[in-house]
């Protein structure tokens, strides 16, 4: 068997032919997790938007922002591997951000709250206080 036959026989190209196929897979395979990943920091990031994070955490949410956009110029760049670590840090961003935003909307509330019953004490207090001279 000459090098030209087995440059030429079925087994040879056959040979190719997996090879070709398992270095595609290879490579979308990365691409999936990729975009996955990205589409969930995406929505993430929009869900810390509509929080008000943007307002209440806004570093946080510039940071998830950058990140996700560098991470969509990875995915165009097809360096998926790049994109998958953006994603996954705008992800933890976006997270603190709505963290912080929701934290913070509690405190209010928890403050408010307590203002309140600071109100209604004085309003009972003075209640009682003129109530116990008609006595």
């Amino acid at each position: 068997m000459t090098s030209r036959d087995l440059l030429t026989s079925p087994l040879t190209t056959l040979a190719a032919c997996a090879a070709a196929v398992v270095l595609m897979a290879g490579c979308s395979s990365l691409k999936t997790p990729a975009t996955a990943d990205v589409a969930v920091s995406r929505a993430a990031v929009d869900n810390a938007a509509s929080a008000g994070a943007a307002d209440l955490a806004p570093d946080e949410m510039r940071s998830a922002r950058e990140k996700m956009a560098l991470a969509n110029q990875a995915l165009k760049d097809r360096d998926y591997k790049r994109a998958s670590e953006l994603a996954d840090q705008a992800q933890a961003d976006a997270k603190l951000a709505q963290s912080k935003a929701n934290s913070t909307k509690a405190t209010t509330a928890a403050d408010e709250i307590n203002e309140n019953i600071r109100v209604m004490r004085e309003e009972l207090n003075r209640a009682n206080q003129q109530a116990a001279p008609q006595q």
